[in-house]
């Protein structure tokens, strides 16, 4: 396993390495700019919690949720590392990859910019495929079997993530219709905010998962290794990624927030508890199966949900349709990305 003194000594003689890594933290950034806060955005919208407490909130649950799923398992990890294969010319591959982060992280300020909560996991799998088609010329530097995870991942999150958020939500309404609304808004007040502080945990796990393989991918090119023939991720990168990620969560958030927290449906605090739970089960199903999914596609397919238990009409569904055009041109948009930059970058490299 690598060293943190051993990454710094190969940073030292490989200037092209350090600007990759750059570049993939880069893409961590933009990540807990948008992903990481949408996490948390329905206990802001609420009122159960303060912006500012929420995300320092997330910061912590981010940076345990990485260390203590890459302690449990790395299936998330493994499924990244074998999704695309870049060949055997390490330098080429350096260049490609060089060029999907690029890609990503343009893509990812785009929606930043306009307070879209885009997937940047579907981004950077986008960009990492796009890179891969552009440096083998065909379908040879995809691994199939590999990217079908990311379909079965689209779907699970899409329906359970919705399906479990309206039935949670409708199942608080029975059990609690004779309860003292007062009492009961107060108690589920703070069980949303303990539900955002789970799905922050398994963002950390399954994002933190996909960028942290992206990083070590590049430092195993550089060596002119596989990442499985670096024998694991050390702590150190573990920590670099998730306070990468929480920088970005802190600098970056409140847009992304007001956009889901308070513009797409307004959810009272039952309903946000209900989103949370759901989108925490679908998360971890997905994580321990290491189906690579996005938390944003998750959280927010469980808002809606539970947001049309009470009233279909209460969702925003013009901003709701505005993110599903959104996650669907992230795939051929990044890929198409990825693509250009990759041929252009090997052109010029």
């Amino acid at each position: 396993m690598i060293t943190l003194a051993g990454f710094l000594q190969m940073l030292s003689v490989n200037p092209f390495l350090t600007v990759v890594i750059v570049l993939v933290l880069g893409t961590i950034f933009v990540n807990g700019a948008t992903d990481a806060a949408n996490a948390i955005a329905e206990s802001v919208g609420t009122r159960s919690i303060s912006v500012n407490a929420a995300i320092a909130m997330s910061v912590a649950m981010n940076f345990i949720g990485l260390v203590a799923m890459t302690a449990i398992s790395t299936a998330v990890a493994d499924t990244m590392s074998g999704m695309v294969d870049f060949g055997g010319d390490s330098h080429a591959a350096m260049i490609a990859l060089a060029a999907a982060t690029v890609g990503i992280v343009v893509w990812g300020l785009g929606a930043w910019a306009f307070g879209i909560p885009t997937s940047e996991s579907h981004a950077l799998i986008a960009g990492l495929t796009g890179a891969a088609l552009a440096v083998h010329g065909g379908l040879e530097g995809v691994n199939m079997g590999e990217w079908m995870k990311v379909v079965y991942g689209l779907v699970l999150s899409t329906l359970m993530g919705f399906g479990a958020g309206w039935l949670f939500a409708r199942i608080i309404q029975v059990a609690c219709k004779n309860a003292n609304r007062l009492a009961a808004d107060e108690a589920f007040g703070k069980l949303q905010v303990v539900g955002s502080a789970f799905v922050a945990l398994m963002h950390g796990a399954q994002d933190g998962q996909k960028f942290m393989s992206t990083a070590m991918l590049a430092i195993a090119l550089s060596a002119d290794m596989s990442v499985a023939e670096m024998g694991g991720f050390p702590l150190w990168i573990e920590i670099l990624c998730a306070a990468t990620m929480a920088i970005g969560t802190g600098v970056g958030g409140k847009r992304i927030i007001k956009k889901v927290g308070t513009e797409m449906v307004q959810l009272e605090k039952y309903q946000g508890f209900s989103a949370s739970v759901s989108a925490t089960i679908s998360l971890l199903v997905a994580t321990l199966t290491g189906l690579p999914v996005s938390t944003t596609h998750a959280k927010t397919a469980a808002i809606m949900g539970a947001g049309a238990a009470k009233n279909v009409r209460s969702v925003n569904w013009g901003v709701a349709k505005e993110m599903v055009y959104t996650w669907l041109f992230t795939f051929p948009g990044c890929g198409v990305i990825g693509f250009a930059l990759a041929k252009l970058f090997l052109l010029v490299f």
